[in-house]
């Protein structure tokens, strides 16, 4: 059973306050809904050892007898066999010792970035992602001791973890239990750590990982790789190794939900008369016909050219919104040109000139009486 101290990580002797700023570093380290989180099961540790060691009354019996003396057996209906377990924790039994602690830690989770193209999102990519990682030491393979040699019992304690003193209580003089402080609670030393990683079991190092990135994934979403992520210590399971994706920017397409979208350029002329353009997709090229009479904002749709669809078979539409241009510069016999068609449509410039003059000059007229 963990040590609540030991979970904390605070010593026996530690102030409230000095519990209290532990707890809540280890709770925010340990939320299961934060990148890097710990398991539930550790958040609730963590939980239950500030619970007994924030309360005065709750921790001077775990100091005497641990979870035992915690739980009431004995004082509770559970027969004498509980409070003589009770009485031989507070009295020094000799069956009362807690087990030596687990070295073993899971390994914390990663968070690492990835940039996309829009091209790679709509399709989805295999990607290799380079970074820093926390792995198993090559040499002593995570056991934290030079390769041939073990931990050795400890002789504080004989390898128990904890070690017993008497104290002075309410109940008289009683016999407490502590951490060892020469094994710091594993029961066992470490004489020749490992030379390659200091006895840490791990090392820093750049490690690869290949992802499968699925097509329609959005910038700002994880995907997780369970197990990649930081190695545990002493053999403990690794954790996971989450990647952030960010999408950079097209210069041609933008993205609405699984649809791509872009803009066209045609001539005024082109837009009357009606014509065939191919445009550049990331499907290759592609033939648009416009009707004659095409108008300004008109939406071309070419379905199944737009982003591969997340969590669904198929892919979203291109659109693509025609802006028709107007000519700016115009020579002379283009101009002659442009006045002869609106002529012949019935369009004289000259008349609207005319027109917008006299709608002038009647406003006049309303303000000056003139």
């Amino acid at each position: 059973m963990a040590d609540y101290y030991d979970i904390l990580g605070v010593g026996r002797n530690a102030t409230q306050a000095e519990i209290k700023k532990a707890y809540r570093k280890k709770a925010r380290e340990l939320h299961p809904d934060e990148v890097g989180g710990g398991s539930p099961e550790e958040f609730k540790e963590v939980n239950k050892a500030y619970e007994v060691l924030s309360n005065d009354e709750k921790r001077q019996l775990y100091d005497l007898g641990g979870e035992d003396a915690l739980s009431g057996n004995g004082f509770a209906g559970a027969g004498f066999g509980g409070f003589q377990d009770i009485f031989d924790t507070f009295f020094g039994g000799g069956n009362t010792r807690r087990g030596p602690a687990s070295r073993t830690r899971r390994g914390q989770d990663s968070l690492v970035r990835l940039d996309l193209s829009l091209e790679e999102v709509v399709f989805g990519a295999d990607k290799e992602l380079k970074h820093d990682a926390v792995i198993e030491c090559p040499h002593c393979f995570g056991h934290m001791t030079e390769p041939g040699t073990e931990p050795i019992p400890c002789t504080n304690c004989d390898g128990s973890g904890s070690t017993q003193r008497l104290t002075q209580s309410v109940f008289g003089q009683v016999m407490a239990q502590t951490t060892c402080g020469q094994c710091q609670g594993y029961g066992t030393v470490i004489v020749t750590p490992c030379g390659e990683c200091s006895g840490e079991g791990r090392i820093r190092a750049s490690q690869s990982v290949n992802l499968n990135v699925p097509a329609g994934v959005e910038s700002g979403m994880r995907i997780r790789m369970g197990g990649r992520g930081d190695a545990g210590i002493a053999g403990g399971t690794p954790g996971d190794l989450f990647v952030e994706v960010h999408v950079a920017p097209d210069p041609v397409f933008s993205r609405e939900g699984d649809d791509l979208l872009c803009t066209l350029q045609v001539p005024m002329t082109s837009a009357a008369l009606g014509t065939t353009i191919d445009i550049e997709t990331f499907d290759g090229v592609q033939s648009i016909e416009l009707e004659p009479g095409t108008q300004v904002g008109h939406i071309e749709r070419l379905e199944g050219l737009g982003v591969g669809r997340l969590h669904r078979k198929g892919r979203g539409d291109l659109k693509v919104n025609v802006q028709v241009t107007t000519p700016t510069k115009l020579d002379a016999r283009q101009r002659e040109l442009l006045v002869e068609f609106a002529n012949v449509r019935g369009e004289d410039v000259g008349s609207l000139v005319q027109t917008s003059s006299s709608v002038f000059s009647r406003i006049k007229e309303r303000f000056t009486g003139r």
